[in-house]
């Protein structure tokens, strides 16, 4: 008993040594106490989900293989494993002449996999482009999907192998409310192999799909943990063929993804309390796990990814970024993104005349990293009183003294590390330099109200007010 005792003693001792900034306190970092959520306001659980992932330098040559060419206790995930008889390969037109997809079909056809390809993925897509995937995939009895890219391609497989596994679907009934319905997937869909060959979305690892809501001009998405690929395969070989500017955009969505899914509202303080786990969100708030993936993501962009943006053919850099896509994807496809992604959808969505370098696209564009990261030094500045010890260890691990810095200060010292990051780094100068004035103001707010899915998760309350101030500030950095 007197062991036991001591043991008590000494664990009360720790809690009351504990950290009391909301996002460290103990009672964050323990169990909330099981109750029903028929008298809770807020959740109790959090879930953690992730595709499998497969990592390597020239691992894509697997992604055909069968039975006889792998281990007898290698997962059998690979497309014969599966026993599949027709492949639907999707990626854009520039990728379908690079080496990532030809290592792909050269796998397929090595190993006697039937496939089509659809190479007309648009990047940034919209609904309309999200339909015309749609079409393709019902054309035909696919049986298993591949994309081969970016996330614009991944989450557009994904869309396109949901509505082809539930064709008496209408598109707007997995959509996100407000704009949709946000009906629960409960069916089944195919599997499907994600093979990035960007930094930065993390789109193999989450069960998210965005796409632009043209009659709205607004960024949407469908949300379901059964969207999530049943494999990623990470070959750092295809981040050699990113341009400078992707490689930065990329790398800049990876920050982000970290960034807000460490400082999001704690998951016991999200509202509401689902009555059934189907209806508990994937983006479910800050938790133990996710912060774990969320933080070391943070410090691997700290380390590489200026080397990685420089340097094209850095391969420890690229390969220590494409890892670092992963880390973040599996901390935010649990824990969520906050404001700057939210405030981004207009931005890319209401984009008039701005052309990217870089990207080989006939329509004007705000690729999606810039466009979550301009806004990060107003929106952290703005929401460090609420957890600073988490934004000060932040702005620690991107570089700066925060030794003598109080807490109520956080905010600024995060908000200058970035801007000193992204200079470093040759961002544009704000919102105006990518086609904005204050007179967009309004349409960008209009444009963020919607996106509650992910702004509710802010871990301050905000107003519309607050979110012009916000854009405000953004519209220049330096």
């Amino acid at each position: 008993m007197a062991g036991r005792d001591r043991v008590v003693s000494l664990l009360r001792l720790l809690e009351r040594a504990a950290c009391r900034c909301p996002a460290h306190s103990n009672t964050f970092h323990r169990g909330v106490g099981a109750a029903s959520c028929t008298v809770r306001k807020t959740d109790y659980a959090f879930q953690m989900a992730s595709s499998n992932i497969r990592y390597g330098e020239g691992v894509t040559r697997e992604v055909g293989m069968g039975a006889e060419s792998v281990p007898a206790d290698s997962p059998g995930q690979d497309l014969q494993n599966l026993g599949a008889r027709n492949v639907c390969v999707m990626t854009d037109r520039t990728l379908s002449r690079l080496p990532p997809v030809a290592a792909v079909l050269e796998s397929l056809a090595k190993n006697g996999v039937r496939y089509r390809v659809y190479d007309s993925v648009r990047v940034e897509p919209t609904d309309a482009s999200f339909k015309d995937a749609i079409s393709f995939a019902k054309s035909d009895s696919f049986d298993v999907f591949v994309a081969v890219g970016g996330g614009s391609v991944i989450d557009t497989c994904k869309a396109a192998n949901l509505y082809a596994s539930h064709p008496d679907a209408n598109f707007l009934d997995f959509v996100n409310a407000p704009i949709g319905k946000g009906k629960p997937v409960t069916g089944t869909v195919r599997p499907l192999i994600a093979v990035p060959t960007t930094a930065g979305t993390g789109s193999e690892t989450t069960g998210v799909a965005i796409f632009d809501y043209e009659p709205l001009k607004a960024k949407t998405g469908i949300a379901s943990r059964a969207l999530r690929p049943m494999l990623g395969i990470v070959d750092p070989l295809h981040t050699l063929s990113m341009p400078e500017r992707v490689a930065a955009n990329s790398g800049f969505d990876v920050l982000c993804h970290a960034l807000e899914s460490y400082t999001a509202l704690p998951y016991h303080q999200r509202a509401p309390c689902p009555t059934n786990p189907i209806n508990r969100p994937a983006y479910q708030g800050s938790n133990p796990i996710s912060d774990v993936w969320s933080r070391h993501a943070l410090h691997v962009v700290a380390k590489y990814m200026k080397r990685a943006v420089r340097d094209p053919e850095d391969l420890e850099a690229r390969s220590s970024m494409h890892l670092a896509s992963v880390f973040a994807g599996i901390g935010f496809g649990n824990a969520g993104v906050h404001l700057c992604h939210g405030m981004s959808y207009p931005i890319a969505g209401n984009v008039k005349t701005h052309s990217a370098k870089g990207y080989s696209v006939e329509h004007p564009l705000v690729p999606h990293g810039l466009s979550v990261v301009l806004t990060s030094p107003a929106v952290f500045n703005f929401t460090a009183p609420m957890c600073p010890d988490r934004h000060l260890e932040a702005a620690e691990i991107l570089g700066a003294n925060v030794r003598q810095v109080k807490r109520e200060d956080a905010g600024l010292v995060l908000a200058d590390a970035l801007r000193c990051f992204l200079s470093e780094l040759q961002v544009e100068d704000g919102l105006s330099a990518v086609g904005y004035s204050k007179d967009d103001i309004p349409a960008l707010v209009k444009g963020t109200v919607p996106q509650e899915r992910v702004t509710k998760l802010s871990p301050r309350e905000h107003s519309e007010e607050d979110l012009s101030r916000l854009f405000e500030a953004s519209m220049k950095l330096y």
